[in-house]
């Protein structure tokens, strides 16, 4: 993910120096890179960056017209346009980028409060001889930082420390439980030892090239403390402000694609966005069996709002280069995301050859309807090592405490930095991506939700039925929506919802017995008729066929075999079991390819 790097630190230039330089070759990963570095030796900062061409933060460093106070910005901002279309003074600024955030953080003494978005930044200010590191108050746009008695490292990939301190190449046991167990590190741990995560809403001061404060500007309690609205006047209140602030995501140089679902949240968008007919390219990820409904519905969407529609397929082009982005799907998320993603990878670098940001609508259901993306698990008995299988039980302690807080606060503020960061990162490395719904204004408003309205879809379908009227009367993936017929409404519902839990079924979540029979019926095919309705991907079938032979060549190789926290005979029954003996271990699958890719290219890299 494109981001910024480096030290700030009291040893000489000199030595300084070629760290940094190692550690932003570290995050060039793609010819559309801008990279550079930038340093004030009288605060000890080191800094370094990577920016997509022509993004946001592309041509950095800012600096003021006295030179005294520098910013190193990565991200995008998203603030009121009296804040960043015009300067305070109101007079529009007269050249488009991020140069206006230095003005704010001269006349606005809650910097980084004020703003909105998701973004880090370095900021040097030698009249008050501080360094400042800083976050989005939701911690999408990471940091990784490591304190020595050498310097304090900070990076935007994990990889970027470990390529200049190679004594952190461990494994934290207690990070990779929690991996394990809830797909995601907690509490701003990692899987490295050494090596933490800059918690959300931070602002670090540095003086003397030291930490001096490890500042927050935001606590979740300021948007948990206000008053509850009635069901009516939130629902007219979230109108008003989703319809103010989603002009802003469109905005800006960069051509912008929207990628359409079958479901509720990009349909919002796309109620309340007026383009101009042809001027939003639309595109969906589809499969191999058939036209899924994201397909079917987001083409119908998108000829409603006189846009075009294409389908970018993950078929045979991605299984036959599987190998390649199942190693970068680790190596980009610095190991957050499991080879299981490794699709959205594939689907991404297309999508950048339609426009370089994306508009989404992720994070609407966390936000909007208190959707919980993940939970702790336990992995088979037997599968890792007795050394390991405590921290399992310690991952559930920690996520059943963690889950004691507001739904929203968990959602916006744990769930999002921890759990949807990984792939949020591995999109990232590819374009832009943007959603108005982790936008300040529109959260804000959310938490005086009853809790009634955040119960079911009814204030998205009212929504979008406000918007456009020809939108609301489009059935959704889960058949919401749709015509008023009643009968023909509950027939879509239950219909469509059981085509969605049963692929579910029939891929990831197929009980041992079921998996049993359908390889006994194994020439019948069944697969056609339950996979690819819903869903572009489906690797229980694909690592049991296509992919069975990358499957034994890492799984089965002495070094996965010789792992500390794996079982041998275990990791061998499981292989066996999938791919000729009809058992289905799917997810287990995911977990050891991903965790052995971890450590060939993270922990016994030299």
């Amino acid at each position: 993910m494109p981001g910024i790097v480096g030290l700030i630190t009291k040893m000489p230039r000199e030595q300084a120096v070629p760290e940094l330089q190692r550690m932003v070759a570290a995050i060039r990963h793609e010819s559309f890179y801008e990279t550079g570095t930038w340093i004030d030796e009288s605060s000890g900062a080191y800094v370094g960056w990577a920016a997509r061409k022509g993004s946001f933060s592309d041509g950095m460093p800012l600096r003021n017209e006295r030179g005294d106070v520098s910013l190193v910005f990565s991200g995008e901002e998203f603030s009121e346009p009296g804040t960043n279309g015009h300067g305070r003074n109101g007079h529009k600024r007269e050249t488009p980028g991020p140069s206006y955030l230095l003005d704010l953080y001269e006349q606005d003494p809650t910097f980084p409060a004020s703003l909105n978005g998701r973004f880090h930044g370095l900021l040097t200010d030698r009249p008050h001889g501080t360094a400042t590191l800083f976050n989005d108050r939701y911690g999408m746009h990471r940091i990784y930082c490591h304190e020595s008695k050498e310097a304090f490292y900070f990076a935007a990939e994990a990889k970027a420390i470990l390529a200049i301190r190679p004594e952190l190449r461990k494994a934290d046991l207690r990070g990779l439980g929690e991996f394990i167990s809830c797909g995601c590190v907690l509490e701003n741990r990692t899987v490295f030892t050494g090596i933490q995560v800059l918690p959300p809403g931070s602002a670090w001061v540095f003086r003397n090239s030291s930490l001096d404060v490890k500042g927050c500007y935001f606590k979740p309690q300021e948007w948990e403390q206000q008053e509850q609205l009635d069901a009516e006047t939130y629902y007219q209140q979230l109108r008003e402000v989703f319809s103010r602030i989603l002009p802003r995501y469109f905005a800006g140089e960069e051509k912008i694609g929207i990628s359409l679902t079958g479901g509720l949240d990009s349909r919002m968008i796309m109620a309340w966005q007026k383009s101009p007919p042809g001027s939003l390219p639309c595109y969906s990820f589809g499969g191999s069996y058939r036209e899924c409904q994201d397909v079917v519905l987001a083409r119908r969407v998108a000829r409603a709002c006189g846009q075009t529609h294409q389908v970018i397929p993950v078929a045979e082009e991605f299984l036959s280069a599987f190998p390649r982005y199942a190693e970068r799907t680790v190596y980009l998320s610095d190991g957050c995301v499991e080879v299981g993603h490794s699709p959205d990878l594939f689907v991404n670098e297309r999508a950048r050859q339609i426009a370089p940001a994306r508009m989404t609508g992720n994070y609407g259901g966390e936000v909007l309807r208190r959707v919980r993306a993940f939970k702790a698990g336990s992995p088979p008995a037997g599968l890792f090592s007795p050394d390991l299988e405590p921290y399992f039980g310690e991952a559930k302690a920690t996520y059943d405490a963690l889950i004691q807080t507001h739904p929203l606060s968990f959602a916006v503020f744990r769930q999002a930095p921890w759990h949807h960061h990984g792939l949020l990162s591995l999109e990232q490395s590819q374009l832009a991506l943007r959603s108005p719904f982790l936008d300040n204004h529109l959260v804000k408003t959310v938490f005086q939700a009853p809790d009634s309205a955040c119960s079911d879809n009814q204030v998205s379908l009212r929504l979008i039925a406000a918007g456009n009227p020809s939108l609301g009367n489009i059935r959704t993936d889960r058949g919401l929506a749709g015509p008023h017929n009643s009968v023909v409404s509950a027939w879509n519902r239950a219909f469509f919802e059981f085509t969605y839990k049963a692929e579910y079924a029939y891929d990831y979540g197929m009980p041992q017995w079921a998996a049993k029979a359908d390889h006994l019926l194994s020439s019948l095919r069944l697969e056609r008729l339950f996979l690819g309705r819903q869903k572009f991907y489906h690797f229980r079938v694909w690592y049991r066929d296509q992919l069975s032979a990358y499957v034994r060549e890492i799984l089965l190789d002495p070094r996965t075999m010789s792992r500390p926290y794996v079982s041998p005979k275990k990791v061998e029954e499981v292989v066996q079991g999938h791919l000729t003996d009809g058992r289905n271990y799917t997810t287990e699958i995911h977990k050891l390819l991903t965790l052995e890719l971890i450590h060939r290219l993270f922990l016994d890299a030299k």
